[in-house]
């Protein structure tokens, strides 16, 4: 829908694709959809959750065995993301690497986008 043709919407580094296709193996589902919605201290957060179908709109990325599926509402805001997955002692999670971001709260969990006339731009 908002996508650069010939371009995936995001990028999966090679530990978020390992994890992606591994929890679509576990629970039998056909990919990892992702979206944001209104909310946190910054104005908006990222959504996940495994889904068993593509939407009709939904945007595909697949990429090393993983499959993503951006809903519509949010394909605009996660153009050129890079999507990773990391493990520490004290936490692991997937961590998005994008470049429409403006600010984002002190505890990482809300994101500001950049209005979309200026994304346009830049």
């Amino acid at each position: 829908m908002f996508g650069i043709p010939g371009k995936a919407a995001v990028t999966l580094t090679p530990a978020a694709a390992r994890r992606i296709a591994a929890l679509m193996a576990q629970k039998g589902a056909a990919g990892l959809r992702i979206g944001v919605r209104k909310g946190g201290c910054a104005g908006m957060e990222y959504t996940m959750e495994l889904a068993q179908t593509p939407g009709p709109h939904d945007e595909v990325v697949e990429q090393e065995g993983a499959r993503v599926l951006i809903a519509p509402m949010a394909q605009m805001f996660l153009i050129g993301t890079e999507i990773d997955y990391e493990e520490t002692l004290l936490a692991s999670g997937f961590r998005f690497r994008n470049p429409n971001v403006v600010e984002a709260c002190g505890c990482g969990e809300s994101v500001k986008f950049a209005a979309p006339a200026a994304a346009a731009k830049g």
